[in-house]
């Protein structure tokens, strides 16, 4: 019996030793693991549901046209007030001189107005004259009535040319009323007539300038899709214009992952392009105002009586750093790995200041209606000082 005993008891204390150390292992792993939430995890929120964000610029005509020339292609890099297409531009030149032609017709006629005045206050003062002498011619006659000095027939011409004259005076008095309601407290180059006129040279000089289309911002030309000899019309897609230089990361967080996410927490992030030996780092500065199945084209019906809960994601916004971007370029809709430090929780769950700046500018047709405003100058001042 002694001998039978003695192996069953040896392997029971192995079997014991063994669920010892598995234990042990068990808990070991278990504190490791505690001691890792503790301390880092609980404090991280991470999600492979990121991508890379930018500005597309899309590039439309202003004006109608067929394209002349193209001057880029795909993968291009640009820098803002660069050409990008040429428009046939005769049917705007065309329009720009019938613009400025008008315009120079106007100033003349306006300049008219103002001369013509003189002519017409002149033309009152011989209007009183005449009035004038021709009562006293009445008045006279009327004195001879009486006495047979000068027949009925006299007398009645006498009167009926004191009433002309009367006629013609208030006839010269409502031209030179008139004329005067047409310049009263302008000038030539501040009268409505030429203000108008002027407009429109200026519209004429906008519309043959933007038959060449000039790129918006820096970047690289994206989805060309314009062909020499098109015809276009306003608003049509001719390509995109990609800024590199300032880029974000939409990273989609669960909404179980958003409760201690706060405005300003740094984040660190990893793009699947070069792997994790390049980071980058960047913070949050905004959280979504609702889910991606809240904003999608066909947004999710929940009454319908087939609906199933799944769990949803927030659009997050990360700010990445514009030197680390320019040591290591990114591309639009690159996948991410982001990592939230969430060990700073006093900021604000979403952003409550308004933006006092604009998020970006686009000046490269800034010059032109400087530039229309001295073309119109130019034409008043050559017609104001031509010979009269």
């Amino acid at each position: 019996m002694s001998e039978a005993t003695a192996p069953s008891n040896g392997n029971e204390e192995r079997r014991s030793r063994a669920l010892k150390l598995i234990g042990a292992a068990f808990a070991g792993a278990g504190i490791i693991y505690g001691a890792y939430w503790l301390i880092y995890s609980r404090y991280h929120e991470t999600t492979d549901d990121a991508y890379v964000a930018g500005n597309v610029v899309q590039v439309t005509p202003m004006v109608s046209g067929a394209v002349n020339a193209i001057y880029v292609e795909d993968t291009d890099f640009v820098k803002a007030g660069a050409p990008l297409v040429k428009l046939d531009p005769a049917d705007a030149r065309v329009a720009l001189e019938q613009a400025e032609g008008d315009l120079g017709r106007t100033v003349r006629e306006v300049r008219g107005l103002f001369t013509g005045e003189a002519a017409l206050a002149a033309q009152v003062a011989q209007r009183e004259v005449e009035l004038a002498k021709a009562k006293e011619d009445a008045a006279r006659r009327q004195s001879l009535a009486g006495t047979g000095a000068i027949s009925k027939e006299e007398q009645e011409h006498a009167a009926t040319a004191l009433r002309a004259a009367e006629a013609a005076l208030a006839a010269a008095r409502e031209n030179l009323a008139g004329n005067r309601a047409q310049t009263a407290g302008t000038t030539v180059e501040t009268h409505p007539n030429v203000v108008r006129a002027a407009a429109k040279v200026k519209e004429a000089y906008l519309a043959q300038a933007r038959t060449t289309i000039l790129a918006p911002v820096n970047g690289y030309v994206a989805k060309r899709a314009v062909q020499a000899g098109q015809r276009v019309a306003p608003g049509t897609p001719l390509m995109a214009v990609v800024g590199l230089n300032t880029l974000w990361v939409d990273a989609n967080f669960k909404e179980v992952q958003l409760k201690y996410m706060r405005v300003g927490q740094p984040v660190k992030l990893t793009a699947d392009v070069y792997g994790h030996s390049v980071e980058y780092h960047g913070k949050i500065v905004g959280l979504g105002a609702g889910t991606g199945a809240a904003f999608a084209l066909l947004p999710a019906q929940n009454a319908t009586g087939n609906w199933i809960k799944v769990v949803q994601r927030v659009p997050v916004r990360v700010t990445l750093d514009p030197k680390e971007i320019a040591a290591n370029p990114l591309r639009v809709g690159l996948s991410m790995l982001a990592d939230v430090d969430t060990h700073d929780r006093e900021g604000k769950p979403v952003a409550e200041t308004p933006r006092e700046n604009p998020v970006a500018t686009s000046d490269v047709y800034g010059d032109l209606l400087k530039e229309a405003d001295a073309r119109t100058r130019q034409i008043i001042a050559a017609n104001l000082s031509a010979p009269k």
